[in-house]
């Protein structure tokens, strides 16, 4: 069973206040079928990772980096041009000392 986007990302906030972190919907978009990016800030290093799911030929759902950059302004021009070509995207953001995304499904980081 596929969970709306709603309830998907309010359970990654979650997670991510149970282990330490702290996360925010930076841009809500469809509740039932958006999108979603999922950005990882480090406040230790003060880095950012950026993740989209995606799914691989053979039908499994993963999370992958849409760009490598690291530095938050090229990151949020990454989001803000994925945002004008679909308006439904959501942005979850979560911080954390570790850079820890707390996402549970596969992540493939290169």
């Amino acid at each position: 069973m596929i969970l709306s986007t709603d309830v998907w990302a309010a359970a990654l906030i979650r997670r991510a206040e149970l282990s330490g972190g702290f996360g925010v919907v930076a841009r809500k978009g469809d509740a039932r079928a958006g999108a979603v990016l999922v950005k990882a800030v480090n406040l230790s290093d003060k880095t950012v990772r950026l993740y989209a799911e995606a799914t691989r030929g053979d039908g499994e759902r993963i999370w992958m980096r849409p760009t490598m950059a690291t530095e938050e302004p090229e990151v949020d021009a990454y989001i803000a041009r994925a945002a004008r070509i679909d308006p439904d995207i959501w942005v979850v953001e979560v911080e954390d000392k570790q850079g820890r995304h707390f996402l549970t499904e596969p992540v493939e980081e290169g």
